[in-house]
């Protein structure tokens, strides 16, 4: 719609205010329940062959992402009909909730925080909230460059790409792409239980980061520069590691990170008492240290300024050409 910049601009402020207040039920968990009720529910209709299940994983997708977008989609046309500053102000409060800067910030910062205590327990413990891995035997270097790994990744996926679906699509475009992530965090492994019932889930999210995932890159390298970081050494690291990870969009903001902060990235990791082999990023031109969780706040959110005003012109631009 017309007004749905604003709305965007008006949620991500609130985000950047208020954060996600425990108290308020947030949509992504109500998104989840529906997929967990979906799988069992699918699982007990198709055959647990491997072409059974990559169907029951389809479907998954149809129905999560048909009601992810049909009720904003109903709720926000109500609104907007009955009064327009209604519907703004509906459509603002989903958008805020559909962004996760202030979130990332506060949660990285607890590890931090824990960091500086000299409490290594602790920090592990904090750090176990935010990532996916085992953490029960890092290091504090370890437990600090997985923080920083994940509001690398995360600037990408928890701001730029739901940014940018909603400056297409407002909030039911945001919402679309939320339900869509959510299915990939959950179904989207390559392990027994779903290496063929997430396919479809791992490949949709796959093409819907792409063009986020680069443009995340990119101006990542720009904020860098403007926080004069090294956005020299950004650049290139982004060129030449961008590639390092499993995922075709995961590690191109992690590449930008580990070339800003002139640290390294990524490596062998531990899943679910799992040894993953896996490159590194970036070159360990100076040694890990808790300040670069941040450093990489810093970055993060000069990121995501960056975003919110390169798509509004973007959007501005295209209603104005459009007449």
């Amino acid at each position: 719609m017309k007004w749905t910049l604003l709305a965007v601009c008006f949620g991500f402020l609130l985000d950047l205010l208020l954060g996600d207040p425990r108290w308020l039920y947030h949509p992504v968990r109500i998104i989840g329940n529906g997929i967990s009720l979906a799988e069992k529910m699918l699982r007990s209709i198709f055959p647990g062959t491997k072409k059974g299940e990559r169907i029951a994983g389809g479907v998954l997708v149809l129905i999560i992402t048909g009601f992810s977008v049909a009720v904003p989609l109903g709720i926000l046309y109500l609104g907007y009909r009955w009064n327009f500053w209604l519907g703004l102000a509906v459509e603002t409060f989903m958008c805020y909730q559909l962004l996760a800067a202030r979130s990332l910030r506060d949660e990285s910062k607890k590890v931090y925080d824990a960091l500086k205590t000299g409490d290594l327990e602790k920090s592990r413990y904090a750090v176990s909230m935010i990532v996916g891995r085992d953490t029960r035997s890092l290091t504090e270097e370890g437990v600090t460059k997985a923080a920083v790994e994940t509001v690398a990744e995360n600037t990408s996926d928890g701001i730029i790409a739901p940014l940018f679906y909603m400056m297409i699509g407002g909030a039911v475009g945001g919402f679309a792409y939320k339900a869509i992530n959510t299915m990939d965090s959950m179904v989207g492994y390559k392990n027994e239980k779903y290496q063929y019932f997430g396919t479809a889930a791992a490949l949709l999210d796959d093409v819907v980061n792409y063009v986020p995932a680069r443009i995340s890159g990119w101006l990542m390298i720009l904020a860098a520069y403007m926080l004069k970081m090294n956005g020299q050494n950004a650049k290139k690291i982004y060129l030449r590691d961008r590639t390092q990870h499993a995922s075709p969009n995961s590690a191109h903001t992690e590449a930008v990170m580990a070339g800003a902060l002139e640290i390294q990235l990524a490596g062998d990791a531990w899943y679910f008492g799992e040894l993953h082999k896996k490159p590194f990023i970036g070159d360990p031109l100076r040694k890990v240290e808790p300040e670069d969780i941040l450093r990489s706040h810093r970055l993060m959110y000069a990121t995501s300024v960056l975003a919110v005003l390169c798509f509004g012109i973007l959007r501005f631009l295209v209603f104005w050409i459009a007449g």
